[in-house]
């Protein structure tokens, strides 16, 4: 437990990556939170595929809704929503108990919409308003399209979790929306308070560029891009334009460090979680890596507010001909392709256990 304890004391917020039906009913869940001091959960659609196509989970639900002409997303969305308030109901307490600051758990949208400014906010206000919990965060990618969503979202009073950034530029983008967001409410007389955190992905960076870089280097690039970020995140939040906020009651956009798993079978499961050991962020893991962690030591060091010697690493990565800049647009743009096809395969098997589950009734 000293990790679990020390992050804790740190005050970086752990969060599970996504939970099944089971673990929200049976308690499971419930005791993370008391013994390992789990604040919060993020959702993945596609973890649904299993637990639909080869368990029956799902199956009673599923007929109910189909009996109720609910198929495809919209059935999906019903059975997501039930997951999400119960886990948002687990983690309430934390919530109320943090003024807001944690306990949140967070939806995605379909990524069908990721290149509709207008679908991704209408989707938003509307699952948002369906959750009916005050500690449900609307995933929205961070690209051009979602980014002008993100502000209206806030704008509107809806806590969003900016995702699929992947460099410094893609973190200031986002926070600028945000900002945008909160400013525009308190011109309007509104309450500042919105929640969001700003969702930085650092394993694909090292899986990326694995063939091209000399051992030394593998497993550095992610490591060095988040504290580039970091650095930045630290630098913002201490501008004017944050104390201002501040200032009225607004609260700080936190950063989440994501896709931290490592993809290399020979590096440690623990090794990202431990180099982003940060203040003021949140990590995410699989139950797998929480439980390695609770049994692990203590993190080896606190990720430097100044960003330490990301520059330096970067460089190396520069004289390689890596070009984080152009890699970072790849990365965001594989990501939405990689969720699009993943969303595809959910959807064919909702279809697929649908007709089965129709033909019995």
């Amino acid at each position: 437990m000293k990790a679990i304890e020390t992050l804790h004391n740190l005050g970086q917020s752990l969060w599970l990556h996504d939970a099944t039906r089971d673990s929200l009913k049976s308690g499971v869940l419930k005791s993370y939170i008391n013994k390992l001091s789990l604040t919060g959960l993020t959702s993945d659609p596609t973890n649904f595929i299993y637990a639909i196509r080869n368990d029956g989970t799902y199956d009673e639900a599923i007929v109910k809704k189909l009996k109720r002409g609910r198929v495809g997303e919209e059935l999906f969305f019903e059975l997501a929503l039930e997951n999400l308030t119960l886990a948002a109901d687990l983690f309430r307490p934390i919530y109320d108990r943090t003024n807001g600051v944690d306990g949140w758990v967070s939806l995605k949208l379909s990524p069908l919409l990721a290149q509709n400014t207008a679908g991704i906010l209408a989707a938003a206000k509307d699952l948002y308003a369906r959750g009916k919990r005050p500690n449900i965060l609307i995933q929205i990618p961070g690209t051009s399209e979602g980014l002008p969503a993100v502000e209206e979202a806030i704008f509107a009073g809806v806590p969003v979790n900016v995702t699929l950034l992947f460099s410094r530029e893609h973190y200031l983008a986002a926070a600028d929306a945000y900002l945008r967001g909160i400013e525009r409410r308190i011109a309007a007389g509104l309450k500042p308070d919105v929640g969001s955190v700003a969702s930085v992905f650092v394993s694909r960076w090292d899986a990326t560029v694995a063939d091209r870089v000399p051992g030394v280097l593998q497993h550095q690039l992610g490591i060095a891009m988040a504290r580039r970020t970091y650095k930045a995140c630290r630098t913002l939040l201490t501008s004017p334009r944050w104390q201002r906020i501040y200032n009225v009651g607004g609260r700080p956009q936190r950063l989440l460090w994501d896709n931290t798993g490592t993809k290399d079978s020979q590096a440690s499961n623990l090794f990202y979680i431990k180099a982003l050991a940060a203040p003021v962020t949140v990590n995410t893991m699989t139950e797998t890596t929480l439980k390695a962690l609770a049994d692990s030591g203590e993190p080896a060091e606190i990720m430097p507010a100044d960003g330490g010697d990301c520059e330096e690493v970067l460089a190396q990565f520069a004289k390689r001909g890596i070009n984080v800049d152009v890699l970072a647009a790849q990365l965001q743009d594989e990501g939405l392709k990689l969720f699009l096809k993943s969303w595809s395969k959910l959807m064919a098997v909702i279809t697929s256990k649908s007709d089965i589950l129709w033909k019995k009734v």
